[in-house]
């Protein structure tokens, strides 16, 4: 079948793209779309054309991997196919069902006219691998919906529905379907002499715009795209629109794509994109083991966690039970669902009627009377297992008899858990991280006894629950909290050596991450952080640092306390010397001379660790590959996405040199700096992850 099916409906040519599974525009389809263009102008008996995708989606944009490969800019590429749209003179519509995003959406840009399902949905979320349009869109954009609105969308890569498109002028009408509503609005604009609209021509949405519209948007995006490039381009892109004539700003896009496509943090956005999608495939688990299909759910424990995990289901279309013991627990947990979707609606993300239809399918309950009916039952109680153990006995008695029972463990053993029950077959962790409700990860664990139906059945539901999933071993805090404690423990002790807390924040930040790890910790709550330190066991070599525990014992608790590891004025962090004073008394009791800690430093001893906590996470077969650990700490952790994850960035940096710095350090800091096996094999060998 060709990439591109050419067809008449009487007077219309109608070019089908036909590239499974998105109609992604691969070479073959810009080849086959400057030939059908090309007969289209050429045959007397065609006065119009309409451009639309098979199988429900127009084009969600480039094969990311020709990309990868160069192969995108082989001739014809998208350009040549817009140059070809825009000379024509004949009408064309673009026919938009599903998608239509990125190169895909640049190509219905370009169109004369566009036509748009009611639930089609169009963007150009380029922005999310490191890149901008390359094929005109922000200045199409631009001149259709002005530089507020294409500032705003292509700078988030949002997926605009389409009565948004339509109020912003992206699209011309909406029809059902879209095919008829195009070939209607093509025969009209044929037999009218519609002029052609041609979007790069247009001028009014881009006539004096003052500097301080971009100026102030610069200053908004700074806290979210601080040391990434391509955002800033597409401001720049979105700038020259409106400032330079039409050629030049053309130029300057390509030029700022070329410099995104050819950048490190485009290398490690790809590595992502592809990571996420390797990290569904588990090995063993074949086409024959089917999921169960989850229907309806149930949640034990209303806190924040469990009612963040409500929402996720509700959001998702599944109708889910709460359970508290008690109805003034039941109620605060309701309230606190009821108060988030009022304040997404408040927001303007969501809108009322779908908070309201999310809220219809959240039901509580005072025990276990509902629990019969449910094909997944989460475990969202206190991180204590004595605790967990007592649900998970009950819900042997109380559960369906198929009904994965799932624990939303971040630390517990797994197996432990499972032992309370007669079917640790069923039993799986379901690590959702806080807002359950947004956070994007799902760290599910395997047990010992857990089945693979059961692995297959969290997997497949954390992608109708839009989430990314990892499957993790069983192990003490499985492959992200166990990762972190000797990310935490490390910054305590570069407290000790002499760093403050705003010093190793601001170099942490400074490379990406969103907080430093003494704000998170903060932002947690220390004592927290401290119960669950105590619970965790250590090799009789290992120290801890007194710091976390003497910040508690002063009721330095954190934000909520208002004090912690700063002092806080609302939500502003603002250093303290009673902390400082206390750290310093903290070192001189271990006779620790203090000294001054240079800001490379700190970035190697925080993140050498992760990349050989991570190398014996892979070994031992907790993580099933190493890009599976990129996935956790991007998704989770806030691990800049742009720096492709711990153990990419330990690639990058080069192997050899984390092994040197572990083995510089064992002498004199534990065996917390002594090499994993796996990384000096592939050290010493010049070999990465994959090889």
């Amino acid at each position: 079948m060709p990439a591109v099916n050419y067809r008449l409906e009487g007077e219309v040519a109608v070019l089908t793209i036909a590239n499974p599974p998105v109609n992604a525009l691969s070479l073959a389809v810009r080849e086959g779309l400057l030939q059908g263009l090309q007969r289209a102008e050429q045959e007397r008996a065609v006065r119009a054309v309409v451009v639309t995708g098979a199988d429900g989606t127009f084009a969600a944009g480039a094969d990311i991997n020709e990309v990868a490969s160069g192969l995108v800019l082989q001739s014809p590429i998208t350009r040549e196919v817009q140059a070809q749209m825009e000379a024509g003179t004949k009408p064309i519509v673009a026919a938009i069902e599903g998608v239509a995003l990125g190169g895909g959406f640049e190509l219905a840009l370009a169109c004369h006219f566009r036509v748009a399902a009611a639930s089609a949905r169009v963007g150009l979320p380029e922005v999310k691998l490191g890149l901008i349009p390359g094929a005109g869109g922000t200045q199409r954009f631009t001149r259709l919906a002005g530089p507020q609105a294409a500032l705003e969308a292509i700078t988030s890569g949002a997926h605009l529905p389409a009565a948004r498109a339509l109020e912003l002028g992206l699209v011309d009408e909406l029809a059902e379907p879209a095919l008829a509503g195009a070939l209607a609005l093509a025969r009209r604009a044929a037999a009218e002499r519609r002029p052609l609209r041609i979007a790069s021509d247009l001028s009014e949405r881009i006539r004096d715009v003052s500097p301080e519209l971009f100026a102030a948007f610069r200053r908004r995006l700074e806290p979210k795209a601080r040391g990434q490039l391509a955002p800033w381009r597409i401001v720049d892109s979105i700038e020259a629109a409106c400032t330079l004539p039409k050629e030049a700003a053309f130029a300057r896009e390509r030029e700022y794509f070329i410099e995104c496509r050819d950048s490190p943090q485009r290398q490690a956005l790809v590595h992502v994109f592809f990571a996420e999608r390797e990290a569904r495939k588990i090995p063993g688990l074949g086409a024959q083991v089917s999921a169960l299909p989850i229907r309806r759910a149930a949640v034990i424990g209303a806190g924040t966690m469990g009612a963040g995990i409500a929402m996720t289901f509700a959001n998702a279309g599944i109708p889910v039970s709460v359970l508290e013991l008690s109805g003034e627990a039941l109620e605060r947990g309701l309230s606190l669902v009821r108060s988030n979707y009022d304040g997404s609606v408040a927001r303007g993300s969501l809108t009322r009627e779908r908070a309201e239809r999310a809220l219809a399918l959240i039901q509580g309950w005072t025990g276990y009377q509902a629990l019969g009916t449910a094909d997944i039952v989460i475990e969202a109680v206190f991180e204590d297992l004595k605790v967990k153990q007592q649900v998970f006995a009950r819900l042997d008695q109380e559960a369906a008899p198929h009904a994965i029972l799932a624990t939303n463990t971040s630390t517990l053993d797994i197996d432990a858990i499972a032992a309370s029950t007669s079917h640790p077959e069923r039993v799986v962790g379901t690590h959702f991280f806080s807002p359950a409700n947004v956070m994007r990860l799902l760290e599910n664990v395997r047990g010992k006894h857990t089945s693979p139906q059961t692995i297959a059945t969290v997997m497949a539901l954390a992608r109708t629950l839009g989430k990314i999933a990892v499957l993790a071993g069983n192990c003490d805090g499985f492959i992200g909290n166990r990762m972190l404690m000797f990310y935490g423990a490390e910054a305590e002790f570069l407290l000790e050596e002499g760093a403050t807390p705003e010093q190793i924040d601001r170099v942490m930040e400074g490379f990406g991450f969103a907080m430093g790890p003494l704000a998170v910790r903060d932002l947690a709550g220390n004592d927290v952080g401290l119960a669950i330190r105590k619970g965790r066991r250590l090799p009789p070599d290992e120290r801890r640092s007194p710091i976390l525990e003497r910040l508690v014992g002063e009721g330095r608790l954190g934000q909520k306390a208002g004090k912690g590891f700063y002092r806080y004025e609302g939500r502003t962090r603002i250093p303290d010397a009673e902390v400082l004073a206390l750290i310093e008394g903290v070192s001189r009791d271990l006779g620790i001379q203090r000294r001054q800690i240079p800001d490379e430093e700190i970035l190697d001893r925080l993140l050498h660790p992760l990349v050989n906590e991570g190398a014996r996470v892979v070994e031992e077969g907790i993580a099933i590959r190493a890009s599976d650990v990129d996935v956790v700490y991007v998704n989770g952790y806030g691990f800049p996405a742009y720096k492709g994850g711990p153990m990419y960035w330990g690639q990058q940096a080069g192997l050899a040199r984390v092994v040197q710095t572990m083995r510089r350090l064992a002498p004199t800091h534990g065996a917390r700096w002594r090499p994993a096996p796996l990384l000096e094999r592939l050290a010493a060998s010049g070999k990465g992850w994959n090889d």
